[in-house]
């Protein structure tokens, strides 16, 4: 028969697994552009070599388009000063701004930058983007809000979670190979967003692209993202920012945490 089994002292040595966790990325500087250092940048998007940007503030709203290579106004339509411009977006041969408090939208033809229509929605607007489908829109909730581009009324929604918590002030949106990006107010994080789940993806640290010494006032903060899908090209500026930004998000790798070491 077998001899019994003499006690034996086992060691588990401490070895690394990889969490899935989301990966902070950082950026590298492509190019720099000027930018309009009076633009209160609240919505920005890159279409047919132009950038549309609309800006904020009441009595200085307005919808714009740009040369990216010089920053120079080429087109502007003023906003009615008793409007807050914010969020910005294309549908087909229009653009589509949303305001913050007033629960209007207007919607644009895209070449003459004539008024084609009005809308309502409730709560505030903050940042808009589409996905082919739907018009996304941000309210500074942890909720992002899919509507239909032609009633606007809501087809569905979803609550944006970082590591199952609840993330709020996700203003600027661009919506980037099936991902939701978005600005963060008052911080200087991007953060990608799956529109399916409203899973936190990743983040990207823009920290150091235009230091604190060049920014006019505690309002001049990140906020525009726009992206060129013909060139795989991403531009980013920010309110009241001298330069708009291209730039390459480089990955970080996922961290390799030790598991608990056992005796």
């Amino acid at each position: 028969m077998p001899h019994p089994l003499r006690p034996h002292r086992f060691i588990l040595l401490a070895f690394f697994i990889a969490l899935e966790l989301p990966a902070q990325d950082t950026y590298r500087v492509v190019h720099t552009y000027p930018h309009d250092n009076h633009a209160y940048t609240q919505g920005l998007i890159y279409k047919d070599g132009y950038l549309y940007e609309s800006t904020g503030l009441n009595g200085h709203s307005s919808l714009r388009m740009v040369d990216l290579a010089t920053g120079r106004v080429l087109q502007q339509v003023a906003v009615p000063s008793q409007y807050f411009a914010e969020g910005l977006t294309d549908w087909g041969s229009t653009l589509v701004q949303l305001t913050w408090q007033s629960h209007i939208g207007f919607v644009y033809d895209r070449f003459s930058f004539r008024l084609v229509r009005t809308f309502n929605y409730s709560g505030e607007g903050w940042g808009l983007t589409q996905d082919g489908h739907n018009l996304i829109m941000s309210d500074g909730s942890a909720m992002l809000r899919f509507l239909d581009p032609k009633t606007f009324r809501e087809v569905r929604h979803i609550e944006v979670k970082d590591h199952g918590i609840a993330m709020t002030q996700l203003n600027e949106l661009e919506y980037i190979r099936g991902e939701i990006y978005a600005n963060v107010w008052l911080t200087d994080r991007i953060v990608r967003i799956s529109p399916a789940s409203g899973r936190v993806l990743g983040s990207i640290d823009l920290a150091g692209l235009l230091p604190p010494n060049q920014r006019p006032s505690q309002d001049a903060v990140l906020n525009g993202i726009a992206y060129d899908s013909a060139h795989d090209r991403l531009f980013v500026t920010g309110k009241l920012w001298p330069l708009l930004f291209e730039i390459k998000i480089v990955p970080k790798k996922a961290k390799l945490l030790p598991a608990a070491r056992a005796k």
